[in-house]
């Protein structure tokens, strides 16, 4: 049985899948599981485990990406921002998009076990599915809190690459996986504020819609607050040093004024402004904490 759509040529077939792998998305995964291998590693990390470890957990991310724009497909059809999906418009079917998932889901898995070590792996298909079955399924469509909840599926890259590294994990490990847990909400509650519209055609429970704009950007705001002070950790630990703590500031002082403005003069504008920004906050936050480790010593 031939599985491709007949209507596309191979070529369109491999960028619509490249597309529902969701890149962006992944390399920011890829990128935060890195600087956990890094960190856990008093020099440079052992070249083959490091490029197996990145790979398996890309692979992993991409296939959970995949099932989620399978699961949505009807839901996305619904949306200006997902509609242009290959599932969403049908040019891809389901079984030919099911065997692909499940394809890059099984070599991930057997790059990690065979080559990383099992918790790794056990982490990480932990991993997807929390994000591919309970957020997709069971959060996503029923309650506004599923961010709040679904975010600790989207928080784990750093405890993967830890575990990857080390076979274990450690409590600055689980300090990054609060770091990004806190960040998860202000970061999609500011792209549900410019996108409401949106999920009101899909009929999605986000805050915006079951709360209101001025309680989701309040609560944009006293998580930018947690997420500020969350990030002392660190430092509380003596894993990190003045470079960690000048960007550590500079990058919460912005966050935190862009959600006071965004609570006191709603636009969206301000609300794509602070959805952007929170990207840019959680790569360089890691990268400084990276960078101090490796040139700089600890406070002491």
């Amino acid at each position: 049985m031939n599985l491709l759509h007949p209507a596309l040529p191979w070529r369109r077939h491999v960028a619509a899948l490249w597309q529902l792998a969701k890149p962006r998305v992944v390399a920011l995964i890829v990128f935060c599981a890195v600087i956990g291998m890094l960190l856990a590693s008093p020099g440079w990390p052992d070249p083959q485990r490091l490029l197996a470890a990145t790979l398996g957990i890309a692979l992993v991310a991409g296939a959970a990406a995949i099932i989620n724009c399978l699961v949505e497909r009807t839901v996305d059809a619904r949306m200006r921002r997902t509609a242009h999906r290959a599932t969403a418009s049908g040019e891809l079917g389901a079984a030919e998009t099911l065997l692909v998932a499940l394809t890059a889901l099984g070599l991930g898995m057997a790059l990690l076990v065979c080559l990383v070590n099992v918790l790794t792996a056990w982490l990480t298909l932990a991993t997807f599915a929390g994000y591919a079955v309970v957020y997709t399924l069971l959060l996503k469509p029923n309650t506004p809190q599923n961010i709040v909840i679904g975010g600790a599926s989207g928080a784990m890259p750093p405890l993967l690459g830890w575990a990857a590294m080390t076979g274990e994990v450690s409590a600055l490990a689980m300090v990054l996986f609060l770091i990004i847990y806190t960040w998860t909400p202000p970061h999609f509650w500011a792209l549900a504020l410019y996108r409401r519209d949106d999920y009101a055609r899909a009929g999605l429970p986000m805050l915006p819609l079951t709360h209101g704009q001025s309680f989701t950007t309040l609560s944009i705001l006293l998580y930018t607050v947690l997420l500020a002070a969350v990030t002392l950790l660190p430092l509380a630990l003596r894993e990190a040093g003045w470079l960690y703590l000048l960007a550590m500031l500079l990058l919460n002082a912005r966050f935190v004024q862009l959600a006071v403005r965004l609570h006191r003069h709603y636009a969206d504008a301000t609300a794509r402004l602070c959805f952007r920004w929170s990207i840019h906050y959680l790569s360089w936050l890691f990268a400084a904490l990276l960078l101090d480790r490796v040139f700089f010593f600890p406070l002491s």
